[in-house]
């Protein structure tokens, strides 16, 4: 074992996806992480990810194959990037080599898949998380907060848009039919459906939703609504055709919240914005920060520490119910229950 910090978890990379341009750096960035090792399929791939996002960090091992990083001792948690189909056997091979993961969502597209992999946690003691950065950015607290205040009165309905025009780099979203992971459901509308579920004190009932399919059987656009009873709804709208979106609105008894921009980029102003029904409006802007690096912390001090990821396994289970129900929904053209 190398002299290291033990104050501070060893990360290896499970993959060389696009999404490093924004969890590399974060890991680097991170007090409580190091990062030891990044693994690719692809020859030189891993390699060369590292030149481009952590240059000054030249005692990083990088492999040409997979299951090297998993053996190498010195790597204490997994990040996994890799294609949706392939999440939970490889969040399964990382716990059973002992390692703590954090998958990039969805953790699974089966909830069978996810039972699998909280068992396999629970057998080796590991700490496993489905990657919702987006969770940890502060702006999201706030909005509860303010629901917790009264300020709009209950929830009745939430509304999530999520949408980008694909450019060509980013095809490879869309060659899989829905049933491997592919469209836009399982990449973008994962989010959707995760942030409006967090407003809601229970799970959905039943889901009905439309899609516009491309050949491959990927989902390219769908829209739909969640049911969660006594006239309590939760819609949902994404698109890999329509400008850029990423926001969602709570209308309550007696006001609204909207969060402007969910998925925060360098450069992005975290805005919230609220009005109630006696005439007070505001716009509050918060401090930027970077949801990447508090989720890395957050996730790295829950595996250091003994504690219990803020996303939980049920929280993911009722995620990919929600997600599936919804598919089946847009495929059969009926209403779901899920």
């Amino acid at each position: 074992m190398n002299n290291h910090d033990q104050a501070k978890l060893r990360w290896g990379i499970l993959g060389a996806a696009r999404i490093n341009e924004r969890l590399l750096p974060a890991i680097v960035e991170a007090q409580n992480s190091e990062l030891v090792g990044i693994a690719s399929r692809r020859p030189g791939a891993a390699a060369q990810t590292l030149k481009q996002y952590a240059p000054c960090y030249p005692n990083v091992q990088s492999y040409d194959n997979l299951d090297s990083l998993l053996n190498d001792e010195d790597v204490q948690a997994i990040y996994l990037p890799m294609a949706n189909h392939e999440h939970a056997e490889w969040t399964l091979r990382a716990i059973e080599h002992r390692k703590h993961v954090l998958c990039e969502k969805p953790m699974a597209l089966t909830v069978a898949d996810i039972d699998a992999i909280e068992t396999a946690a629970r057998r080796y003691r590991v700490t496993v998380m489905e990657g919702f950065m987006y969770r940890f950015h502060p702006q999201h607290a706030r909005v509860l907060e303010l629901i917790r205040s009264g300020l709009i009165g209950e929830v009745r309905s939430v509304r999530a848009s999520y949408s980008f025009m694909m450019r060509p780099a980013r095809m490879y979203r869309l060659a899989e039919d829905v049933s491997r992971g592919g469209g836009a459901m399982w990449d973008i509308g994962c989010y959707a459906i995760h942030s409006l579920r967090m407003f809601f004190q229970q799970a959905p009932r039943t889901v009905a939703a439309l899609s516009k399919y491309v050949e491959s059987g990927a989902d390219i656009t769908t829209s739909g609504v969640l049911d969660f009873g006594d006239g309590k709804f939760g819609h949902f709208d994404f698109s890999f055709e329509r400008a850029r979106r990423c926001e969602y609105e709570i209308i309550g008894t007696q006001g609204g919240i909207k969060c402007h921009v969910v998925w925060q980029l360098p450069g992005d102003i975290p805005i919230i914005s609220w009005w109630t029904e006696d005439g007070r409006f505001a716009e509050e802007r918060m401090p930027a920060a970077n949801h990447f690096r508090l989720e890395i912390e957050h996730f790295s001090d829950c595996a250091l520490n003994g504690k219990q990821p803020q996303l939980s396994f049920d929280d993911a289970r009722d995620n990919c119910r929600t997600i599936v129900a919804a598919l089946q929904s847009a495929a059969e053209g009926r209403t779901v229950k899920i």
